[in-house]
């Protein structure tokens, strides 16, 4: 889909840029050809954040020169010139959600004077259809799903003529239907010349879609190779540094009470049960139990009705029918201070909107649920806050300078250990984790499964809502959902042909039963 006569779309050479003392690139380069989609991977820390600012124009580097398609960058602060040569998709929308489809498009290109909307509705529907965008221009860009807003967002960067965008984790909240709609819509745009850099933590995606990957380590450039001829263990090791994968802190299947309630037997000592559980239009009435020791997977879609099957259980939402029971004791349906109390420890899915108050610390975010055992008469006190904060960073290997770190200033995979360390800082009896890795490194993930793991391990038990198989492979059980209704129950054995059919509303076959 290469051009190969065609200057790049984008080439860095030689780029460093440091923050204090910080080194954050150093002597980094990247070439995206013309029609390319070029991966960008490495661990969190790695420094592709700092690279997507320098290739954006939010950052000036110290040293280096960035052009696009031959020609010098444009100056710092010349907005137009920027958005004229590159436009970043953040797995953050940027989207006004007030405004309509038509008004994000143009936004702040309006004309001086008085704005005809039936004209620029009209606008808005051409650019929309040049670009195979199938969406209302009238529509509020709130009421758009995340795919759409997306499509929207790419489609304001080519008419700026932009023809080299920046997907900085793209699928993160898409469902695999979605995935594939994107994808499908990024090759169409290489066709026409449009040139991509694909940023990920999800390897398959890169093996999926790119041409090319480049890796950065610890703030420099290891390699870049053309995907066809790079191994995933190659490109696992070029990430971490390690010639050899290091063993996961995790395995699912260890636990005998897990096996058994995998085999159906009587869970009459279940730390978690859900009987009959439902939410009208949502979910199903549905029944499981987790037992002592054990992870069990509720794997689906976007659709399927699992995110909103975690939240009923730790009382986001109030069921409608049936009820939750923790060690035996009714979970008052909708209540949160309830299912806190009960023993149910949280992981939300979304750490930015939902897990972090990011003005506050570290010590201030971890100890959040436990604000009652940090000083007498209803007071906190600053040094036992940081002493119950230090323990945590220490259990979890929480890489901050210290307690009293803004959060905001962690790696995303370090962020989430810290919505983990306060979900466990009350020692729930359950854990229910939702997407609990989605933005992080594959290193991070690893360590984030294995702190999952090892709340089961200690006899408790831990929920796991998510559709990444890797999420998944760390539970001793998978219920898979589609439309709000189970269709699969698995072992730990199941393969992933098995699994992702199941999530897309197939029957499993096998030995796999299939729940009417």
């Amino acid at each position: 889909m290469t051009d190969a006569a065609a200057p790049p779309a984008v080439q860095a050479e030689g780029i460093v840029k440091r923050f204090g003392a910080t080194v954050a690139l150093d002597r980094v380069g990247i070439t995206v050809a013309a029609g390319d989609s070029h991966a960008l991977v490495g661990r969190n820390g790695a420094g592709k954040s700092t690279l997507v600012s320098v290739l954006t124009g939010l950052q000036t580097p110290d040293a280096g020169r960035v052009t696009f398609q031959g020609a010098p960058a444009p100056a710092p602060g010349d907005t137009a010139g920027w958005q004229s040569k590159v436009a970043c998709v953040y797995q953050k929308s940027m989207v006004v959600p007030q405004l309509t489809v038509a008004e994000n498009l143009f936004l702040n290109r309006f004309a001086p004077g008085r704005i005809r909307w039936s004209a620029l509705r009209a606008r808005a529907r051409d650019l929309l259809a040049e670009y195979g965008v199938d969406v209302d221009p009238t529509a509020l860009a709130g009421d758009l799903t995340v795919e759409q807003r997306q499509f929207v967002e790419i489609a304001r960067a080519l008419s700026f003529g932009a023809r080299f965008i920046i997907l900085d984790e793209p699928t993160a909240q898409l469902d695999a239907a979605g995935i594939q709609r994107l994808f499908t819509k990024l090759r169409e745009l290489r066709r026409q010349g449009v040139a991509f850099l694909f940023i990920s933590h999800h390897l398959q995606e890169v093996y999926d879609l790119c041409d090319t990957v480049t890796v950065y380590r610890d703030a420099r450039h290891v390699l870049t190779a053309p995907v066809a001829e790079l191994g995933k263990s190659e490109l696992v090791a070029a990430m971490t540094g390690e010639s050899e994968q290091a063993e996961a802190a995790w395995h699912a299947g260890r636990s005998k009470d897990a096996a058994a309630a995998g085999a159906g037997e009587e869970a009459a000592d279940a730390v978690l049960r859900a009987e009959q559980l439902a939410l009208d239009g949502v979910f199903e009435p549905v029944d499981f139990a987790v037992r002592p020791g054990e992870v069990l997977g509720l794997a689906g879609a976007t659709a399927s009705g699992n995110t909103a099957l975690g939240e009923t259980l730790v009382g986001l939402r109030r069921a409608t029918g049936g009820r939750t029971l923790v060690r035996g004791r009714t979970v008052k349906p909708g209540s949160v201070p309830h299912a806190l109390g009960a023993g149910i420890g949280y992981v939300p899915e979304d750490r930015h909107r939902q897990g972090l108050v990011p003005g506050r610390s570290v010590a201030e975010n971890a100890t959040l649920s436990v604000t009652d055992q940090l000083g007498p008469y209803g007071t906190v006190l600053p040094g036992r806050t940081r002493q119950f904060a230090q323990r945590m960073i220490d259990s979890l290997d929480i890489k901050t300078s210290g307690p009293a770190q803004p959060v905001s200033d962690l790696s995303g995979g370090n962020q989430q250990k810290v919505v983990i360390a306060r979900a466990l800082a009350r020692e729930p009896s359950v854990l229910v984790a939702i997407r609990p890795t989605a933005g992080v490194d594959v290193k991070s993930k690893d360590a984030l499964l294995g702190v999952v793991r090892g709340v089961a391990d200690r006899g408790d038990a831990a929920v796991i809502v998510s559709d990444e198989l890797d999420d998944l492979r760390v539970c001793d059980r998978v219920i898979a959902l589609f439309h709000g209704r189970v269709i699969a129950e698995f072992g730990s054995g199941w393969s992933d042909r098995d699994l992702v059919s199941a999530m897309e509303g197939l029957p499993a076959g096998g030995d796999e039963g299939v729940e009417e």
